[in-house]
């Protein structure tokens, strides 16, 4: 009687996760998706700049870890090679992740899957090095997965031969500490007790969300009781923004860093995205987790997350969102209808648990491919 050979266990895939730094959104999702990837059995490696790790934890997820300098270079290229020598796939996220990889395993038969998070804002020479670099990582890529459509689309017109929507769901999130702020205590720390709070975030930079959001500002001056805007961020024309408030006695406040829209949520009678671009807009998925109305810019996938539970009105358009803003203010069954749409849209989202799945089904199709 001959003995029955023993079946074939395919080893677990080991899938390197490429950061180059990019967005707290990038990061939080790339530490989620490692943990979920290494709950479900796979072999998770996270190549990124060693503050990623301080930051992420990502070995607490189960995921190893292997620093790469900050700036790409031989050093990068010669961690990227180690790393991946026993690689069954490598997924980067971001554009200067995605480059590295595309240059780094050319004429290795390596699937290289990579995530387009954001898209450039900047004008000039900067936009068009970031067109040439997108050529080049769209190319290179077995499958690129964008975080809103208009990724997509961006990655096809760059000669992806695969290009996919894949949603971000990023953890929800939590205030510092893990508690959560009492409504009456920031109201109180703001002086808004007895006046309407609006919640947003900017970086106090040259760009036209800050001077969007200012003008805006100038339609509320006459209302009664005067909302206050809360802007969180910081950058480097926070002072010449704090002169502009003085001089046009604009009501609004810049916070600091510390300060995060996220915390102002808690308290907030309207939420004001006004972005120039944004893919899944954390702060619009708090605020619709969290019920508060929600006025944001129809840029990037904002129209995607908020579907008809938030008002949408043009970027760069000051008098549209200071009226809607104004509007909302007046309206209290439309703030309360919107709040209730929001919780709804929230429940509909993707999920961590779904991105991890869309995810791995991509991994085991580009598997099954290089084994064939």
């Amino acid at each position: 009687m001959s003995a029955t050979a023993p079946p074939h266990v395919r080893p677990p895939l080991h899938v390197v996760q490429l950061l180059g730094g990019g967005s707290v959104g990038t990061g939080a999702h790339v530490r989620s998706l490692s943990a979920g990837l290494a709950a479900r059995g796979l072999r998770v490696t996270v190549a990124a700049p060693p503050s990623a790790e301080r930051r992420y934890r990502f070995t607490a997820a189960g995921a190893r870890f292997v620093p790469v300098p900050a700036r790409t270079g031989p050093g990068s290229f010669g961690v990227l090679n180690a790393v991946c020598a026993e690689a069954d796939l490598v997924h980067a996220h971001g554009m200067r992740a995605g480059l590295l990889a595309a240059l780094g395993l050319r004429g290795r038969r390596i699937p290289l899957v990579v995530t387009w998070h954001t898209r450039p804002t900047a004008p000039g020479l900067r936009a068009q090095l970031r067109r040439l670099n997108e050529f080049t990582v769209a190319r290179a890529a077995s499958v690129v997965l964008g975080a809103t459509s208009d990724l997509v689309d961006r990655a096809r017109s760059r000669g992806a031969r695969d290009a996919r929507l894949a949603p971000v769901a990023l953890p929800p999130q939590r205030p510092g500490g893990g508690r959560e702020a009492e409504p009456v205590k920031i109201r109180a720390e703001l002086g808004a007790v007895d006046r309407p709070l609006l919640a947003a975030e900017a970086t106090l930079d040259r760009s036209q969300t800050l001077d969007v959001l200012l003008t805006a500002a100038r339609a509320w001056r006459s209302l009664r009781p005067q909302p206050l805007l809360a802007v969180a961020g910081e950058g480097p024309e926070r002072a010449a923004a704090q002169r502009r408030i003085d001089r046009e006695e604009l009501p609004v406040r810049l916070l600091g860093r510390g300060d995060a829209a996220l915390r102002l949520l808690a308290a907030a009678d309207v939420a004001v995205l006004a972005a120039r671009w944004a893919g899944r807009a954390p702060l619009a998925e708090e605020a619709l987790r969290r019920g508060v109305p929600l006025v944001a810019t129809a840029v990037g996938g904002v129209p995607e997350v908020v579907g008809d539970a938030a008002v949408l009105v043009p970027y760069g358009d000051p008098a549209a969102l200071g009226a809607a803003v104004t509007g909302l203010l007046a309206d209290e069954t439309r703030r309360a209808s919107l709040a209730r749409a929001g919780r709804i849209r929230a429940g509909s989202l993707p999920t961590e648990d779904t991105t991890v799945a869309q995810v791995l089904s991509v991994y085991d199709e580009l598997a099954s491919t290089a084994t064939a």
